[in-house]
């Protein structure tokens, strides 16, 4: 994605983030905070940056300076990211995994632990001048507070509540996927009708408008005021410190709003407010949020989130489903208060409200072992990790039933080549092979080429890769040759002679060598740009040292589901087809196997078997530049 892990892009991503959470917004940091660590991860790897004018040696670098490593760092980033969101090293890791690469290694795992570890270290420095003890809240960026046991011999909850925690989840879950319904649809209006700068700003600034009418608004019509505790002997720091952030908005300084109180405090605080402020075991207590208060906030806020998300603010998805989540995790558990009345001996309501933030949550971005790890490390306290799990299983089941995850729908609605985990299930299930979704127009090369044909055929395609094949032996596959290394030959005028004879087996043109070739990464020259006399265009390229003698081929008889699995675990970007004569016959890129094309391919091409390919395969010329 062009323009994606730039400097600049950094820049407004950060500035972008404090304004919005500044501003009100539902938005969480997390989004660009994974952005922004994924942009210093590719160009640390890189040691340049044109933007900023700088470049390192080459020979310091050039081990890192390609498209794998500068993937593997990006991964690395996402993980640094979380990990300084959430104080979650691991569920850095963990997350990366899940949902930040699309290729692993065991090499990649302990590099994303690293840089995980090093963020968290980092932040340890950092506070270091605030805290010399290092208290949990000071050693990350976002905090859940720290959770303790109401009972100092047993949990917060009974076994059998787990059953109840499944149905949370499951709540979660149908949250979750028409979050995602109506985000999807309000996405595609967007994709359709707010397409220049001035119609953007002006929905962010709408968005912005109601934002604070609501925010405004909606306490006002609440109306009721709540006495704060007066004697808060046997209160907590943390709970003494979170009652001093109630807002009061139109009452006595000695009372409180509960809808203001949510609306009106920094997204953090709100959340721990609805964690820590407890309730029950027979005599309602004052610090509390009522059903009719957490009704109010929860459904205007969780419709202010899905409007915000996909605006063009940098915004994150956590913090919104987190607060909204808790809101309706509590109000759950006074459902449960209703139906033991008399002693009110369990729903724990920090508890029913850590259940729902983690329903929501996983409702909406489908993450399950990711998830639970950073909640676990965010709250501190390990009697968590099987309502955890359960929660979060039980919304992820229910969620998939109806539609993907928000991340995967904003990946397709913005058409990027990412694959799945799993093929299509329709190309699956009518056995399509790779003859019915390649591309057919394959230009091929000579292994020596003229410049002129050369430079028509880079200006005239956006193709990566093109097949090098023997015209004298039949057009034989005999390897493939790189779109940037072309265009730094041309660049380079590696030129021979115009007259030579292509039957000879020494060298035929000035060979580059490899730090000219890649020390222009990621920057290769634009052929548009290129100077080519006509005489040079009668001058010869030999493209034989320049040339992998061997590209990743599959036959065209080969299916569609082993040919997406070879993309998705060696990491390719093409991959050529060929027939039983070793010739050309296509080629297939990553967006070939989109599921929309791929059921574009099913509806217009008839269903083809294998031996049938095999059997009517003849040799065939190749299509030259």
């Amino acid at each position: 994605v062009k323009g994606v892990v730039r400097v600049k892009t950094f820049v407004c991503k950060i500035l972008g983030c404090m304004f919005s959470v500044a501003g009100g917004l539902p938005a969480g940091k997390e989004g660009p905070m994974v952005h922004s660590g994924s942009i210093l991860a590719a160009g640390i790897s890189q040691g340049k940056s044109n933007t900023l004018g700088f470049d390192t040696s080459f020979s310091k670098f050039q081990d890192f300076r390609n498209d794998r490593e500068k993937r593997d760092f990006v991964a690395c980033g996402s993980a640094a990211g979380v990990a300084a969101a959430f104080g979650a090293p691991i569920g850095g890791v963990l997350f990366s995994l899940e949902e930040g690469a699309s290729f692993w290694s065991t090499k990649l795992t302990w590099r994303c632990f690293f840089c995980a570890m090093m963020t968290v270290l980092t932040l340890y420095v950092v506070r270091m001048a605030e805290n010399l003890w290092l208290k949990p809240d000071q050693t990350k960026m976002f905090s859940f507070g720290e959770f303790y046991s109401l009972y100092s011999d047993r949990a917060n909850y009974s076994v059998w509540e787990l059953g109840i925690f499944i149905v949370i989840g499951c709540l979660g879950g149908l949250i979750g996927a028409a979050f995602n319904t109506v985000n999807e649809q309000i996405t595609k209006w967007r994709q359709r009708n707010i397409k220049k700068t001035r119609h953007r700003m002006g929905e962010a600034l709408l968005v912005v408008i109601c934002v604070s009418a609501i925010s405004y608004f909606l306490p006002l019509m609440y109306g009721e005021c709540t006495p704060r505790p007066v004697d808060m002997e046997k209160f907590t720091e943390q709970e003494k410190t979170l009652i001093g952030e109630l807002v009061s908005f139109n009452c006595q300084p000695y009372e409180y709003n509960q809808v203001a109180s949510l609306f009106f405090t920094d997204a953090d605080t709100a959340i721990k407010q609805l964690f820590h402020f407890r309730e029950g075991g027979g005599t309602k207590e004052i610090m509390t949020f009522g059903s009719s208060a957490l009704f109010m906030f929860f459904l205007p806020y969780l419709a202010l989130s899905c409007w915000t998300y996909g605006l063009n603010v940098p915004s994150g998805l956590f913090v919104p489903c987190l607060l909204s989540g808790a809101s309706f995790g509590r109000l759950f558990g006074h459902l449960l208060h209703k139906l033991d009345n008399a002693n009110g001996t369990f729903a724990d309501s920090g508890t029913y409200a850590l259940m729902g933030a983690a329903a929501v949550l996983g409702g909406m971005a489908r993450m399950t072992i990711s998830l639970t790890v950073i909640l676990l490390e965010a709250t501190g306290d390990m009697q968590y990790v099987v309502p955890l799990m359960i929660t979060l299983m039980a919304a992820r089941w229910v969620g998939n039933v109806f539609t993907p995850s928000l991340y995967h729908i904003h990946i397709h609605l913005k058409r990027l080549p990412y694959l799945e985990e799993d093929v299509d299930r329709p190309a699956r299930m009518n056995d399509m092979i790779a003859n019915q979704v390649m591309c057919k127009d394959v230009r091929c090369l000579r292994p020596v080429e003229k410049v002129g044909v050369i430079y028509d055929l880079l200006t005239s395609t956006q193709h990566h890769c093109f097949p090098v094949v023997d015209q004298g032996r039949g057009g034989v596959l005999v390897g493939s040759v790189l779109r940037k290394t072309l265009s730094v030959v041309i660049e380079q005028k590696a030129f021979g002679p115009m007259s030579v004879d292509h039957s000879s087996k020494q060298r035929l043109s000035p060979l580059l060598q490899w730090g000219v070739l890649e020390g222009m990464y990621p920057r290769y020259p634009n052929p548009e740009d290129l100077i080519v006399t006509s005489a040079e265009r009668e001058c010869w390229i030999d493209l034989r040292p320049y040339t992998n003698a061997a590209p990743y081929i599959i036959q065209e008889s080969t299916s569609v589901e082993r040919t997406y699995r070879l993309f998705r675990t060696l990491g390719l970007r093409h991959i050529i087809v060929i027939n039983n004569h070793n010739q050309v016959v296509g080629m297939i890129t990553r967006k070939d196997l989109l599921a929309d094309h791929l059921k574009e391919c099913l509806r217009t091409t008839t269903r083809v078997r294998a031996w049938d390919i095999l059997s009517a395969s003849s040799p065939k010329s190749a299509q030259f530049a």
